[in-house]
This record gives C-alpha cells, sequence and structure tokens, in this order.
C-alpha cells in the first residue's frame, strides 16, 4: 500500500471517528467571536426582564428571544422557563441560579457562560455550544442535549435521566451528540442518564453517580473515572482507552464491562 493511498485510509478514519469535533471546530472557525454579534447585547437586564413579566401565565404563550443578542450581560435569577432562546447569543453572560426550564436553547451560544446553580430541567440543548461555562451545582435533569460542552465545569451538577446519546436521524453535518470532552463531572449525578456514543474523552467522573446509565459506544479515553459508581451503567463497546476505573468491587456491579472496547488498555486503580 502506498504512503499517499494509507494517508487516505488514516483521513477518513478521522472523520469518520471525529465528525462531532470537526463540525464544531468548523462552526467555531467561520465566526468571530470577539465581533458585535458575539459579545455584545442589544437588550438590558431591565428590558429582558419586563419581556419576561409581560407574558400571561397560563395562556400556552412563551417568551420569544429567538436569535437575539445578550451577551456579557448580568440576567442572574430571571425566569426563563418554557422560552425560545433559539440562536440567542449569551456567551460570558451572568446567568447564576436562572431557570430555564423546559427552555429551547437549540443552537444558542453561551460559551463562557456562568450558570452556577441554574436549572435546566427538560431543556433543549441540541447543538448549542457551551464550551467551558460554569454549571457547578446545576440541574439539568431530564434535559436533551447535544451540545459541546468541552472544558465546562459541571461539578455536583445534576443530569439524572438526562439525553446526551447521538442523534441517529439527524447526521447531515456529522454525528451529532453530547461532547464533554474533558469537563469536570466530579460529584455529578449522571444516574439513568443516556450517554450512549456521548465523547466523555478525559473527563473528570471522580465520585461521579453513573448508576444505571447507558455508556454504550461512549468515548471515555482517558476519563478518570475513579470512585465512580457504576452500578447497573451498561458498558457495551464503551472505549476506556487509558481511563482510569473505580474499584474493583464498583465493576463488579456494571453490566456488559467485557463488551467494552480496549479494557485491556485502561488503568485500575492502584
Amino acid at each position: 500500500m502506498s504512503f499517499r493511498l494509507a494517508f487516505a485510509f488514516v483521513s477518513i478514519a478521522a472523520v469518520l471517528v471525529d465528525s462531532t469535533d470537526a463540525v464544531s471546530q468548523d462552526m467555531l472557525r467561520s465566526v468571530d467571536l470577539n465581533s458585535p454579534e458575539m459579545t455584545a447585547s442589544e437588550m438590558t437586564r431591565a428590558e429582558v426582564d419586563a419581556l419576561l413579566k409581560s407574558i400571561p401565565q397560563g395562556d400556552g404563550r412563551t417568551a420569544d428571544l429567538d436569535g437575539k443578542r445578550l451577551s456579557h450581560l448580568d440576567l442572574s435569577g430571571l425566569d426563563f422557563s418554557g422560552g425560545n432562546l433559539h440562536l440567542v447569543k449569551l456567551n460570558q453572560t451572568n446567568l447564576k441560579g436562572a431557570r430555564f426550564d423546559r427552555a429551547i436553547l437549540n443552537q444558542a451560544w453561551l460559551i463562557d457562560a456562568d450558570l452556577t446553580g441554574a436549572s435546566l430541567v427538560k431543556a433543549s440543548l441540541l447543538g448549542t455550544q457551551m464550551q467551558r461555562a460554569k454549571l457547578g451545582g446545576a440541574d439539568l435533569s431530564g434535559a436533551r442535549i447535544t451540545a459541546d460542552l468541552s472544558g465546562a465545569s459541571l461539578i455536583g451538577a445534576r443530569l439524572a435521566g438526562a439525553d446526551l446519546s447521538a442523534d441517529m436521524r439527524n447526521q447531515s453535518m456529522g454525528l451529532m451528540r453530547g461532547v464533554l470532552k474533558s469537563a469536570d463531572l466530579r460529584n455529578a449525578d449522571l444516574s439513568g442518564a443516556n450517554l450512549s456514543r456521548a465523547d466523555l474523552e478525559f473527563a473528570q467522573l471522580q465520585n461521579a453517580n453513573l448508576a444505571n446509565c447507558s455508556l454504550h459506544r461512549a468515548d471515555l479515553a482517558g476519563a478518570d473515572l475513579s470512585d465512580a459508581n457504576v452500578a447497573g451503567a451498561d458498558f457495551t463497546e464503551a472505549d476506556l482507552a487509558s481511563a482510569l476505573l473505580p474499584s474493583a468491587a464498583a465493576l463488579a456491579e456494571a453490566r456488559n464491562l467485557d463488551k467494552a472496547r480496549n479494557l485491556n488498555l485502561a488503568r485500575r486503580p492502584r
């Protein structure tokens, strides 16, 4: 096999394996994150608050902030529950303690946003850009997430029953899935979560609760799972290359560990 042909095979394999990362990187390359579109706000906190409070309760209507530029604002504590925040720009916005329950945040921009203690129960986060976001103690229970949370802090966050699995029906822009590469998930609750095909490469999962979650074909290469609760977790075809595993006693309660990929390359606790 010629060098050129071998290189072509390697290149194709890289695209197939890491298509989500390529899509995310392409999006970031094509957007000037320092432009007014991504850094400025077209509304004040008072105006956002007034809009939210102007929606009558109980008539089925929701706040519509589709595509609004709200970056660098202090919107802490506001209630966006059920609202339409599709394509909204919230980069470096203070959203501490804000509520986004059942809100639509599809393709929104929340890079470096502070969502500490925020509530996003059953929110929709499809194709959302949340790199390095702060979500310590946030509640994302039951949320649908194919967001890019690379480098995000989710220490003590609640993702019980959340669905971060790949969207196998919509792959026109690559494999859309939850991306938690190098994310900090220490002490997070992921019990019952669907992490099928999710990217957890180099994630910090120390003391995380992964009970009964699906890790089918998840990428856990280099992840730290020390002291994690994996009782009932399904490791079928999960990539464990260089992952630091929990104790043998904990692993004994996991399911299909023998069907994981690269189990022989995983690191065992001392």
